[in-house]
């Protein structure tokens, strides 16, 4: 027995996600003169975008780990304009480091060296030395499978993020559907209604054109009764031609059929859920394309105000499918 598959989530490219990690601890972050970093920040935060368009924001210890970052972006990510920002945050922000007694005498040795060619120059603050200190101090290095791991962990809530906005993204373009499948349904039945009601206008015009045109009654009245009957004839004919013209003209009966099959593929991917952003952008613009020919054959206000909704209900769906996947 054949298990129906089940339809895949549709995803928004719009999204934000963060993670850390403590590194105390942490054998590969620790020197002999240096305590590790406390944490290892990593922030994503992703846009729309036609392609897959990835920035990095990195510290330099982190550089030489931005290929094995790419490569895992990309084999979770198809489309979207993705920043990636990590930092390295140092710990005991709350307590003063003591700078080693070495580093003192240097600084005090090169402070004297200094003010022997320069006698202005001013002595060193407490300040100037807790900063030079703390900037001699090497900074520790997270290990590749570290940062890997936080990545990870960043990217699968980042496609949690995208999931839930794709969702909501799903059920407004259901509800669009819906709501133009509406109105090409009052739509049909008024092509029909114009018509009959324009021939009927067609067929009296002529009448009373004819009623004007008649004879005076008296001599011959024979002849003219015989090609007054024909004349009627003849104007009901061009009454009946000009209403067929008047007919296929306002005839929106294919832009309708069209707008449907329209809608029932974007339904379908829909349902279907994946990358579908691509194709239900063409799909889009068809949509709009169908919606613009039926204004344009429009011969009633109501057949103008259903064009005008269903052109507004098509650009809110473009907005929306510009953020999917």
């Amino acid at each position: 027995m054949t298990q129906s598959r089940k339809p895949m989530s549709v995803y928004s490219m719009t999204g934000y996600a963060t993670a850390q990690q403590t590194l105390a601890g942490d054998p590969s972050s620790a020197t002999a003169t240096a305590p590790a970093p406390a944490r290892l920040g990593l922030e994503i935060r992703s846009v729309n975008s036609r392609f897959l368009d990835l920035a990095f924001r990195l510290p330099d210890e982190l550089r030489a780990h931005e290929p094995a970052l790419r490569e895992l972006i990309t084999a979770s990510l198809k489309r979207g304009k993705v920043e990636v920002r990590a930092a390295l945050e140092s710990g005991g922000s709350d307590s003063v480091g003591q700078p080693s007694a070495d580093l003192l005498q240097q600084l005090l040795a090169v402070q004297a060296g200094i003010r022997a060619q320069m006698p202005q120059a001013r002595e060193l603050s407490v300040a100037d030395v807790l900063r030079i200190a703390g900037g001699s101090a090497p900074r520790a290095v997270p290990s590749a499978e570290m940062v890997t791991d936080l990545m990870r962990r960043a990217l699968k809530e980042l496609l949690e993020a995208r999931r839930r906005e794709g969702t909501r993204l799903l059920q407004m373009l259901q509800g669009h559907v819906a709501q133009l499948r509406a109105l090409a349904q009052q739509a049909l039945p008024l092509v029909p209604q114009l018509v009959a009601q324009q021939r009927a206008r067609f067929v009296q015009r002529f009448a009373e054109a004819l009623a004007l045109a008649s004879p005076a009654a008296g001599a011959g009245a024979d002849a003219s009764a015989a090609q007054a009957s024909v004349s009627a004839e003849a104007a009901q004919d061009r009454a009946l031609t000009e209403a067929t013209a008047f007919a296929i003209r306002i005839d929106v009966a294919e832009e309708i059929t069209r707008l449907d099959a329209h809608l029932q593929e974007i339904a379908r991917l829909l349902d279907k859920g994946g990358e579908v952003g691509k194709r239900l952008d063409f799909l889009i613009q068809e949509l709009h394309r169908e919606a613009n020919t039926l204004g344009s054959k429009s011969a009633a206000l109501e057949l103008t105000r259903i064009s005008v909704d269903m052109k507004v209900l098509i650009e809110q769906m473009r907005e929306q499918v510009q953020n999917i996947e």
